[in-house]
């Protein structure tokens, strides 16, 4: 007798197997961000000029700190928004613990932001030292798909939490997509 699977909230049976409607939600999401990501960054690779010059590995280095700071701009706006609106309420003091419901949500779009921009840039870093010179405007690609990223991750989350994950999905995609890059072109052409 083969043992019935639980469903998340204990009970066994056909409801086991099925995901809620929250989860197709997400599902969906995050799917239909990694597909519009891979595709974005294909586009803008192809669309974009290859740096002229850039010399040695410095000139890599430079290039790919120049789309970082790009990459950095919606951490910049968040931080800016989460400022004005405590600027602007009884949340001035953060020990009074009177923050709405929207300065939560942009905090937590800050925070999680930082998270990805910590990634993104050692990420950055490290794929311009293995990428072929050809292709360095790859750099530029992701950077600009990053911050529509981020910007459709914060836009998502205000709307509804759910929505978040076409954001979520196209950030932490591309920041693997780059990581496993460089760990293949370290591992196999070094």
């Amino acid at each position: 007798m083969r043992p019935q699977l639980l469903d998340w909230d204990g009970f066994a049976g056909p409801r086991a197997n099925r995901m809620t409607r929250e989860q197709k939600i997400v599902a969906v999401g995050a799917a239909s961000g990694v597909a519009v990501m891979a595709l974005s960054v294909w586009l803008l690779t192809k669309a974009l000029p290859p740096p002229r010059t850039v010399g040695a590995m410095a000139g890599r280095l430079a290039y790919a700190l120049q789309a970082n700071v790009v990459a950095l701009v919606p951490f910049f706006v968040m931080i800016a928004t989460v400022g004005n609106s405590r600027f602007l309420s009884n949340a001035i003091d953060p020990t009074r613990r009177a923050e709405s419901p929207s300065m939560q949500i942009d905090g937590r779009v800050a925070d999680n932001t930082l998270q990805q921009n910590f990634v993104f840039a050692v990420a950055s870093l490290a794929l311009s030292t293995v990428v072929p010179v050809h292709s360095l405007q790859v750099l530029w690609a992701c950077a600009i798909v990053f911050v529509v990223a981020r910007f459709a991750f914060w836009l998502g989350y205000r709307l509804n939490p759910l929505y978040r994950a076409p954001g979520m999905s196209a950030t932490a995609y591309l920041n693997l997509g780059m990581i496993l890059y460089v760990l293949y072109a370290l591992l196999f052409h070094r």
